[in-house]
């Protein structure tokens, strides 16, 4: 977001604000982005659970 588009969301009152944060919530939901949203959702569970790579083992990994 530009300090432009910024400075208008701070300027917006309460209900304009919460109109703003629907239509994103929409656009966010789209195909295109629920892709990206399944792929945080799997990264977080792995993190949880201890299944992440060193960095050691990463760049083993691309033989560097």
């Amino acid at each position: 977001m530009t300090v432009s588009e910024a400075s208008i969301m701070e300027r917006l009152d309460q209900e304009d604000k919460e109109k703003v944060s629907y239509f994103i919530k929409l656009l966010l939901n789209k195909s295109k982005y629920l892709a990206l949203k399944k792929e945080i959702a799997k990264r977080r569970k792995e993190i949880k659970t201890g299944e992440t790579l060193s960095h050691e083992e990463i760049w083993g990994q691309l033989n560097v």
